[in-house]
């Protein structure tokens, strides 16, 4: 039955209509509405959507016999079908050109039993669609446009091809799809038809056929490979390509067909298992139906794309509706994109026909006088057997295949195979074993022929196609067995087996970075090998280097190829679908080397020649190669197979012969760099080498010798005190019993032995630097190594590996990942452990106690200046500090200064540091991430020096030297950190762990080696830089002076405190932000507004906006020119206000508010007392000030709102309910938005969440003049009493008003108008109490009825707004924690340097709505005990209270199950 968008017919139908577009909202669609043309196209090349009537569709996938499921059509599972909804779907669009377009439901064919074949059900389908639109009258079947989807598949049942070649296969498929084409092209006047390939929406059995020796069964799991697959499926879908640019359908000018993208199932939801599909729930049935509606949005949205530039379908996010431009206001045929994707030259000739054998100029040929006892003795003619593993390159797939016979690549040509084919001779055919032969005629084991690695001509080449790492030890053991078994065969008999593989696990990394981990690849490898060294005598083994994949990306992207670009896309997607200097072409990189180096760290540790009849050996000649090139400077395709992936007999021919030279090559010597063009003539064994070249006769040094990273103590003094100290600053470095550690993952030990990134999780705490105890300082440096030369019975270090929780980490409680606010715990936890443990004279020993953090705060930084600003970082550190200077006798506190982690980003820039740069992310981000002289730097830049400058403060005030038995010593020697360079200048990572972050062993030998020398320095005399790189030689206490270094035995002068400049009124900011210009032009979209693109600044609200007590005691005067988000008095140095702000990007910023009068308040139409009935009219005077100032442009100027209420109705809620009832607040700002959104152009609206006001009660009662004053503010918060009913539904009716309000706003009222956005401020949602050094509220952030704020809390507020505007909605940060920072504002984000609104964050128009059913938390959290007004133990409660702040966004992710670890 046709239905039609443009009528209704009931509420029950308009109800339905309106449940089939509700996925139609997640999308962004902002095409303007077109006129209908007055006369429809007259060509198909020119057609638009507005000229479209009809849609339709036709389709089958039906499963395959042998699935163990009925002939279920997939298209019909559960719920609508994928028919249905597209059909539904992409008449939508349409009706917003064409309101009067029709869709037609999928014929009856596809909802009764399956028809015999494919073709039979679609013409079925087909005639049927015909019939129905020749019979309804609201349809002219010969003058309308319609527009028909063909789903079709390329899988064919498996009895059809039974007893038939593939290649038959796609001719017979290619003939089903003619027959219902042809039907539509001879019975359907003016049609667009879309063809769909929806082969992998089935559990296909494409590829279960074998090309040579055809099977009768479609049960072929195990039997194919995803080689077969990609190739089967281009195969295909390049047949039905060619069809249609044959023109066969376009010789009217009133029909067309195109072929669009694929559909893939693992974009729907659809999972295949052995026996079918995955049964879905009725809410997966209802998400698969949304899926489906992204299916039909992405086709629609290809359909506006010329061909060459379509796109395939990715759902990971939010997609926009496109839009036909004004250009080509038409759907893409192939005619109108004047596209060909079949080049008519190629600098390809035909080799079919090609000799490639080779001339061998060696005379002597002969074997040993005597079999070798020794495979390094092992001449060519000794070798009696020949051998190969590996993938798809060894098998020979497409190596003899004829130029573009795409599909003869699934061919497995074993005979002309680089290592193991033996067809014809050496004349005709190069490969290794050919050569051999040639030493040795008595030769087996070589392939001939063609064929799988089962069949009997296979012989010992046991190479698997599409074979990974993981799959070599299976190959392995078939291959022992192999041998074994063969009569030919005396296992005494020497073996030469190559192995080469890892191609695959580079085309699939980055679908599992762990599976096809480095680690992984190498660990595949060894099991292999183990196998072969343990079962397989008299062998050598040829292990060939992991080629260096990315040359391949070259030929790709040549256009003077006639290559498959999908099909070698398919086949290589982690290599060829990624962008130019993208992060994920940078991790390929990183994982394609580190194969190759760890392959060679695996052969080279000697594990494979402990035994003289065995060895592996490296042959590296594919380590660097690069992509041959034609003589005209382009790659040279001849030397692939037609899918340009696989080589051709020409590049194996070349491959034998760089191979049988490496093998005689001395190792140290090999070729590494093989130019694959270049002619390659055969070496010869000569008379004084005549063997094999083996690790051991080519006299090759391994390089895994452990090294020592010991140290000489040359101290002759190493006694303690006598008498026995009894200050801290005469203590000698023997009068230490007790050391200890706090920190973060460096002191951890995190990394320091490791030698890969799965053992990044590991904290070798026995190794750290000034905490570690791991064997003796002759081999192993530490500071507890180093003292425990003055006093052995020093206790407290950690040994062996584990974490802050077991026995062996002792007194080190530095956690990875820690940051300053986790410090105090750390020392509270090794208070405890001191006073309790028997062996520790807690009240006489003396303690050394080294504490280092801030790495972990900085690389955060970027991401919360605010949490993580030098006030709150010195705050934190000052609780620990007062924790252990109040409870710790008898300790001198070596604080190490803050590390400048800035240099550690040469590591990552530099591409010769082999660095894993993708992992940048994961570790320190703000860091190393991102592009140099990025504001994220600068910022990072500017908190570490804040944050050291602070610390200086605060140790060098005297505040922890008030007794003689304690003091704090900051050791400055990483103040400026030089990153270490090799001999050739590029960055020397020896020195770090396998992330180039965390330090090595040897980095931390050299930290122990620098703090020890730094704690010996007086302390004006400190060195403040580090060089990994310096030879540090351990200095000795002196006779003059014999003691640790501290600021009174330094005779060290505390600087006076300075004196500041400005009043304590001044509570203006710094705007550090390099990028202030306008958009180039004046933007149309609300979600593409710059801050220097506002021109007129307004507000609404009550006397928090108005600005009542910005002059703390004057409680009568409004200080409009003070206002938080409206307020222009002074500028924003000393006065901080949302319109100061803005005026460093538009100076010229109209309508904010100065002094105190009504006369110069501007576009501040806000009045003290009001509630939100009052907001309309406000509403409507700002609107009128607006339209009928002379000062702006009405139409043109874009304008920001702010909007913030609510307060007054909650303080008088319980004096008239009605009045005041969260209906009434909700409908009042409803109405006050309706008047904006229908009267104002291009506005963007801030509506600021209001506070749980319930934190008015702690501030009344810390002080009678509070109680008094505010209990007349807000009586129906302070009158009842603690826990009464009265109070908990103030409490109830408060969160009420923040979720409707929310509700509102996220309902997408207001989202119809590209130049209109209404955006929610939460920073009032979750704001903590301002506490001061007492735990009591913090009074100057509040006026003197405390109940207003003072000028100081405006300018919080002020800050919070500006950050909240730019922060993504999801991001936005939910709470203020009145923490004053004069550099706390934020930037735009220089990738999206807009305002931010819900569509320019990604999100529908739905997404964020707030449950009223979501628990509650008091979002004013209250503590007893704070330090100084910060906020961490506040913060702390808060959140154990149940909160919901989140502080942050951190990636959890740290490469699936690779630990990562952080500082």
């Amino acid at each position: 039955m046709f239905g039609s968008f443009s009528h209704k017919t009931g509420n029950a139908d308009h109800l339905e209509e309106q449940r089939k577009l509700k996925a139609l909202r997640s999308f962004q669609f902002s095409c303007e509405q077109a006129m209908l043309p007055e006369t429809p196209s007259s060509s198909v090349h020119a057609l638009r959507p507005a000229d479209i009537k009809t849609v339709a569709a036709i389709g089958s996938l039906q499963r395959t016999p042998g699935s163990g499921a009925d002939h279920e059509d997939l298209l019909k599972r559960t719920g609508k079908s994928l028919l249905e909804v597209s059909v539904e779907t992409l008449a939508a669009l349409i009706s917003s050109f064409n309101p009067s377009v029709l869709h037609q439901s999928p014929p009856s064919a596809i909802k009764g039993a399956a028809a015999d074949n494919q073709t039979t059900g679609l013409l079925h389908q087909a005639e049927e669609i015909v019939n129905l639109m020749k019979k309804n009258q609201m349809v002219d079947f010969q003058n309308d446009w319609k527009l028909i989807t063909v789903f079709f598949s390329a899988e064919n049942l498996c009895s059809s091809c039974a007893s038939t070649q593939l290649r038959n296969c796609v001719f017979d498929n290619l003939e089903e799809l003619k027959a219902v084409l042809d039907f539509l092209y001879k019975k359907v006047q003016k049609a667009f038809v879309n063809l769909v390939d929806s082969t992998e929406l089935a559990t296909s059995c494409l590829a279960c056929q074998d090309y040579n020796n055809a099977r009768n069964q479609c049960d072929c799991v195990g039997e194919r490979s995803t080689v077969d697959d990609n190739i089967l499926r281009w195969s295909y879908r390049n047949a039905w390509e060619k069809l249609l640019k044959s023109g066969r359908y376009d010789q009217k000018d009133d029909f067309t067909v195109v072929l669009q993208p694929t559909l893939q199932e693992r974009n729907l939801l659809l999972r295949p298992v052995r026996d079918g599909f995955i049964a879905t729930s009725e809410t997966q049935v209802k998400t698969l139906e949304e899926y489906y509606t992204f299916m039909a949005v992405a086709l629609w949205n290809n359909m506006m794309e010329p061909f060459g530039q379509k796109q395939p379908y990715d759902f990971t996010e939010v997609l926009r509706v496109q839009c036909p431009s004004q250009e080509n206001p038409y759907l893409f045929t192939y005619r109108n994109s004047n596209y060909s994707s079949f080049p008519e030259t190629t600098n390809t000739k035909d080799t079919s026909q090609r000799i490639y054998g080779t001339n061998i100029p060696c005379f002597d040929r002969g074997p040993s006088d005597t079999v070798p006892f020794s495979v390094h003795n092992l001449k060519p003619a000794d070798i009696r057997v020949i051998a190969a593993l590996g993938d798809s390159l060894t098998a020979g797939n497409g190596a003899a295949s004829k130029p573009h016979d795409v599909l003869d690549v699934l061919t497995q040509y074993r005979g002309v195979s680089w290592s193991i084919g033996g067809n014809e001779n050496i004349s005709t055919v190069t490969t290794l074993a050919n050569i051999l032969r040639e030493f040795n005629p008595s030769l087996i084991g070589y392939s001939i022929g063609t064929g799988k690695e089962t069949t009997d001509n296979a012989a010992l080449n046991q190479a698997v196609a599409g074979s990974h790492a993981e799959d070599v030890p299976a190959q392995v053991r078939r291959l022992v067995n192999l041998m074994k078994n063969d009569t030919r065969i005396n296992m005494t008999d020497w073996k030469l087996i190559t192995l080469f593989i890892g191609g695959n696990d580079l085309c699939e990394f980055c679908n599992n970075p762990v599976q096809y981990s480095p680690e992984n690849y190498t660990y595949n490898l060894q099991t292999a090998l183990d196998i072969l060294h343990r079962e397989v005598p008299r062998a050598f083994v040829n292990l060939v280097t992991v080629i260096s994949i990315t040359s391949l990306r070259e030929l790709y992207t040549s256009e003077s190829n006639s290559c498959p670009k999908l099909l070698m896309r398919l086949l290589c997607p982690c290599v060829l679908n990624i962008k130019d200097n993208s992060t994920e072409l940078k991790k390929l990189i990183y994982f394609n080397r580190r194969y190759q180096e760890r392959t060679h760290q695996l052969v080279e540790s000697g594990r494979y020649d402990t035994t003289d009849d065995f060895t592996v050996v490296m042959q590296p000649f594919l380590t660097n190669v690069k992509m041959p090139k034609t003589q005209e400077g382009l790659p040279d395709s001849s030397y692939f197979a037609p899918d340009c992936f696989h080589f051709s007999q020409k590049s194996h021919s070349q491959a034998a012969r760089a191979l049988w030279n490496n093998m005689l090559e001395p190792v140290g010597k090999k070729t590494d760099n093989q130019e694959m063009e270049d002619e390659i003539v055969l070496k010869c064994p000569s008379e004084a080498e005549p063997f094999l070249r083996t690790y051991k006769n080519s006299n090759y040094t391994y390089s895994n010798q452990t090294p020592n990273y010991g140290s000489q103590l040359l101290c002759e003094d190493r006694s303690p005190s006598s008498p026995p100290a009894t200050s801290v600053h005469t203590l000698k470095p023997a009068d230490v019993k007790i050391i200890a550690a706090l920190g973060d993952s460096l002191t951890a030990g995190t990394g320091i032995a490791s030698d890969n990134l799965l053992d990044l999780g590991t904290q070798y705490r026995g190794l750290s630097w000034s905490i570690g105890g791991d064997a003796s300082l002759q081999n192993v440096t530490t500071l507890p190594n180093i003292l425990r030369e003055f006093n052995s019975m020093i206790m407290g270090y950690s040994t062996g590996t584990g974490s802050a929780n077991d026995s062996n980490a002792f007194l080190n409680q530095a956690i990875p990942g820690a940051e300053a606010e986790h410090l105090p715990a750390q020392a509270r936890n090794l208070l405890r452990l001191m006073e309790t443990d028997p062996r520790i004279d807690f009240s006489a020993d003396w303690k050394l106690i080294t504490v280092f953090i801030g790495a972990n705060d900085l690389c955060n930084y970027c991401k919360d200046s605010d949490h993580y600003s030098a006030v709150n970082f010195t705050s934190r550190i000052r609780e620990t500090l007062d924790i252990l200077h109040k409870q710790v006798p008898k300790a001198l506190v070596s604080l190490i200064e803050v590390m400048d982690v800035l240099p550690l980003r040469q590591l990552f820039v530099n591409t010769e540091a082999q660095c894993p740069t993708y992992m940048s992310d994961y570790m320190c981000s703000c860091v190393l991430a991102g592009e140099e002289n990025s504001p994220n730097l600068a910022m990072v830049g500017e908190a570490t020096r804040a944050y050291q400058l602070e610390i200086r403060r605060l140790v060098e005030s005297g505040r922890y030297d008030t007794h003689e038995n304690f003091t704090v010593i900051i050791q400055p020697f990483l103040r400026n950190l030089k990153v270490p360079l090799d001999q050739d200048g590029h960055p020397d990572i020896s020195y770090f762990s396998p992330d180039c972050f965390h330090p090595s062993q040897k980095g931390h030998s050299q930290l122990a080696r620098a703090l020890w020398n730094t704690m010996l320095q007086p302390v004006d005399q400190k060195g403040d830089s580090f060089d990994f790189t310096d030879d540090i030689v351990l200095d000795c206490p002196t006779q003059n002076k014999p003691f640790l270094g501290t600021y009174k035995n330094g005779n060290y002068t505390y600087p006076p405190v300075e004196p500041t400049n400005e009043p304590v009124e001044n509570w203006g900011s710094d705007l550090l932000c390099s990028e202030r210009a306008p958009s180039s032009h004046v933007p149309t979209s609300v979600h593409e507004l710059r801050p220097a693109d506002i021109k007129v600044i307004g507000a609404l609200g009550d006397s928090l906006t108005t600005a009542v007590g910005a002059k703390a005691t004057d409680l009568l005067t409004e200080w409009r020119g003070r206002s938080w988000s409206i307020g222009g008095d002074e500028t924003l140095e000393i006065q901080t206000t949302l319109p100061n702000i803005l005026k460093k990007f538009n100076p010229n910023l109209f309508g904010f508010s100065t002094g105190s009068s009504k006369e110069t308040a501007g576009f501040n139409a806000a009045e003290g007392g009001a509630t939100a009935r009052n907001m309309s009219a406000q509403a409507h005077e700002l609107v009128e000030l607006m339209r009928s100032s002379s000062k702006i442009n009405f139409k043109e100027d874009w304008k920001l709102i702010t909007v913030f209420v609510g307060g007054n109705d909650l303080c008088q809620y319980c004096l008239d309910k009605e009045t005041y009832s969260v209906q009434k607040y909700v409908k009042h700002l409803q109405n006050t938005l309706d008047i904006f959104y229908e009267e104002l152009p291009r506005v963007f609206v801030n509506v600021v969440e209001i506070l749980e006001i319930s934190g008015l009660r702690q501030i009344a009662a810390s002080s009678l003049e509070c109680t008094l004053a505010a209990k007349d503010a807000c009586p129906c918060f302070l009158n009842p009493e603690e826990n009464s009913s009265e109070l908990q539904e103030i409490k109830r009716v408060n969160r009420d008003f923040q979720a409707e309000m929310l509700q509102l706003l996220n309902s997408g009222r207001y989202e119809e108008r590209e130049d209109f956005a209404v955006v929610i401020q939460p920073f009032f949602r979750n704001t903590l109490l301002p506490l001061d050094s007492n735990g009591k509220p913090d009074l100057s952030f509040f006026a003197a009825d405390c109940f207003h704020f003072s000028a100081r809390g405006y300018a919080e507020m002020a800050m919070a707004l500006w950050n909240n505007m730019l922060e993504p909605v999801g991001e936005k940060q939910t709470y203020n924690n009145f923490t004053w920072d004069r550099s706390k504002l934020k930037c735009p984000n220089p990738e999206k340097p807009f305002l931010s609104t819900l569509r320019n964050s990604g999100f529908g128009n739905s997404d964020l709505i707030l449950k009223k059913t979501e628990p509650s938390v008091p979002y004013w959290a209250v503590i007893v005990a704070a330090v100084a007004g910060v906020l961490a133990g506040s913060l702390l409660i808060w959140v154990v209270s149940g909160g919901r702040v989140t502080r942050h966004q951190r990636k959890a992710d740290t490469e699936n199950s690779i630990k990562m670890v952080s500082l």
